[in-house]
């Protein structure tokens, strides 16, 4: 494994498990699709190969979006907010974001509008 540019390493400010949350969108239309977590190695590899990559909590290790699926990400940008505590991922998306089979995992459950 390769790692992370020290100056990008050094403005994450990660979980105590090492993890930042990675916020991913469709680049060109702003639709919010999916949050993922991302540990240093995630991160770089999503920089330098243009794939989004994340860290799986539950199984505990990497996955490639769209790996298994075809459901892919390509990766147009990444920027780190403010704080340098969460990743905005901006991406070509292509197929399902959502492992439901949904464009998105911010589709349903809504728990508050707007009549406007």
């Amino acid at each position: 494994m390769n790692s992370l540019d020290p100056q990008i390493a050094a403005r994450l400010k990660r979980s105590a498990d090492g993890l930042v949350p990675a916020i991913v969108q469709q680049h060109d239309t702003g639709e919010v699709l999916m949050l993922g977590w991302m540990d240093d190695e995630a991160l770089h590899q999503s920089l330098t190969t243009g794939r989004g990559t994340f860290w799986s909590r539950s199984r505990q290790a990497y996955w490639v979006k769209g790996e298994t699926s075809g459901n892919t990400q390509h990766v147009i940008e990444i920027r780190l907010d403010c704080d340098g505590d969460t990743v905005l991922m901006k991406v070509d998306q292509v197929g399902p974001a959502c492992h439901t089979g949904t464009r998105t995992c911010f589709d349903e459950d809504l728990l508050t509008g707007s009549d406007g």
